[in-house]
């Protein structure tokens, strides 16, 4: 994925070695538990990475190897230089912490973003992170020279306080909050695409395989001893389905499919295979990929 605040030569990187904070989004939006091991290991690399203490408070960096903010000298940005702390996100770590039932740390999250402010009370974009520089008028915890009032940080701000208040994210869905956190309601699917090509899946599961493209998806359970053909489905996004009768599976099986391309009338070429484990544990401690969030592309036909 391309980072277009990098110089040139530095600005390709794998989306897997990518780290931000927007995995709590699962939280606040109440698809994932605060107290989920995926969530809380996750706020441990996101803190190992992104996190410094400045005089102010704790702020974060959006992502590693950021280059949207100054440059190490003070300089300002000129299309590259060295991310800086956002205060928004120190407010999007209070709701998180909120929802954890440390009401206290969001009060002092809350506390910080107040202190990151100017002397007219302005919330900014970034907040330097790095030992004064008097000349530039640059001082750790205090605004940098991003644009300041930055309003979505302020109504970060206000929807935190909003939060403390009611003693619980205020705009949290309630829906997906009841569906997957107090009710735990688990898919049936495993989801294949071209950019998440799932290598295990746990047995009785569904394989549902998408692409961006009308294709008839050849497979097979028995080594090509025998084969099905299935058309994906158009579900109205633009996106292509098909679901695998993968749920009788047992263990040790393993899938193997290719696509055939209605639209150009071509074979993929290329098998793909996923193996059956004994169950999610066993898949997440099997498989040396990891989950990351990004945009579907494709560059197939």
């Amino acid at each position: 994925m391309p980072i277009k605040s990098r110089p040139f030569d530095h600005s390709a990187a794998r989306a897997i070695q990518i780290i931000s904070p927007d995995a709590l989004a699962l939280v606040r939006f109440g698809l994932r538990s605060p107290h989920d091991p995926k969530i809380i290991n996750t706020i441990k690399v996101i803190d190992h990475l992104l996190k410094v203490e400045t005089p102010s408070g704790p702020g974060w960096h959006r992502y590693n190897a950021d280059g949207y903010g100054e440059h190490e000298d003070g300089k300002p940005f000129d299309g590259t230089g060295v991310g800086r702390l956002w205060p928004l996100l120190t407010g999007e770590r209070g709701h998180y912490e909120l929802a954890a039932g440390n009401k206290e740390e969001a009060k002092r999250l809350l506390k910080a973003m107040s202190n990151f402010s100017n002397e007219g009370g302005m919330i900014p974009e970034q907040v330097w992170d790095s030992p004064d520089i008097k000349d530039a008028e640059l001082f750790f915890g205090k605004p940098s020279g991003s644009a300041m009032p930055l309003v979505w940080a302020h109504a970060e701000y206000v929807k935190l306080l909003r939060s403390i208040q009611d003693g619980k994210v205020f705009d949290r869905p309630e829906q997906t909050y009841r569906r997957y956190v107090e009710n735990k309601n688990i898919s049936h699917f495993v989801i294949w695409r071209y950019n998440h090509k799932c290598r295990m899946m746990p047995i009785g599961k569904i394989l549902r395989v998408e692409t961006l493209s009308p294709a008839l998806i050849h497979w097979t359970c028995d080594a090509w001893q025998t084969s099905q053909d299935i058309k994906t489905r158009d579900n109205g996004l633009g996106v292509y389905v098909a679901d695998l009768d993968t749920s009788q599976l047992k263990l040790g099986q393993g899938i193997i499919f290719t696509f055939y391309w209605l639209g150009t009338k071509k074979w993929e070429g290329v098998d793909f295979n996923v193996d059956v484990v004994t169950g999610p544990e066993k898949s997440a401690q099997q498989s040396k990929s990891k989950c990351v969030f990004t945009t579907m592309t494709e560059t197939h036909p």
